[in-house]
């Protein structure tokens, strides 16, 4: 194309292209579908850590009683040990120390019972912890499955819009800088649209009239003249 705005209009079909792809690269679905799951998977890991907290408290609550069990056990079979040893021989004394492993035993005892209590207590949290960590791994399976289809679309699109810069370069290469940069500026004004046909006295890029005299004017002008619309301020090609 030897006519420049003609040129130009090309390169802005080019542009609009990379606009389309970059907003199709941002606005991919799966990117909602990758934060909806990470956003759970954040809510699991905080709940996951809530729970193990409550689940640990418990367990080192029966880790406590069951040593405590032990130990009065233990004490128990150390009394019965010398009762029976033959070392003792006052039978106020054996009656004492029979006494003595009675009570140890009934201590015993009520301490099992709490230890079972708290087992008891501690059952649901390792069903939902279990539960979690189900729910964590499917998760993550998603992510990845998801991420990995994100970088495949941005991919594809990156090579579409490698050829649209591509051919746009090309063009550009050979367009005023001036031109271009005037071209840039009002494109970045007018929310995109730089330069558009003049149709009858209608500016194709923002679809308003100008006054007939003026887009008879504009068509009158000599090639290359470049005109703005009054409305939008792109550059008008006849």
């Amino acid at each position: 194309m030897t006519n420049p705005l003609e040129s130009l209009l090309v390169v802005q079909d080019h542009d609009v292209a990379l606009d389309r792809l970059r907003h199709r690269r941002d606005t991919l679905p799966e990117r909602a579908a990758l934060a909806a799951v990470l956003a759970e998977a954040a809510t699991v890991a905080a709940r996951t850590q809530a729970v193990t907290a409550e689940r640990d408290t418990l367990a080192r609550e029966e880790t406590r009683l069951d040593d405590e069990a032990r130990t009065l056990e233990a004490r128990a079979k150390d009394v019965e040990a010398k009762m029976y040893s033959g070392e003792v021989s006052s039978p106020r004394e054996l009656q004492a120390m029979q006494a003595d492993v009675e009570q140890l035993q009934r201590h015993r005892r009520d301490v099992e019972n709490r230890e079972l209590e708290v087992m008891e207590q501690r059952e649901p949290f390792d069903a939902e912890l279990a539960s979690l960590a189900d729910r964590r791994a499917a998760l993550a399976a998603d992510a990845t499955a998801l991420g990995a289809t994100i970088a495949s679309a941005e991919a594809e699109i990156d090579a579409e819009a490698q050829v649209e810069r591509d051919a746009r370069d090309a063009l550009t290469a050979d367009l005023d800088a001036a031109l271009l940069a005037a071209y840039e500026q009002r494109r970045a004004n007018a929310q995109g649209v730089g330069i558009a046909r003049l149709v009858g006295t209608t500016c194709q890029g923002c679809h308003l009239t100008i006054p007939s005299t003026e887009a008879q004017r504009i068509k009158r002008a000599p090639e290359g003249t470049i005109e703005s619309c009054d409305n939008c301020g792109c550059i008008l090609v006849p």
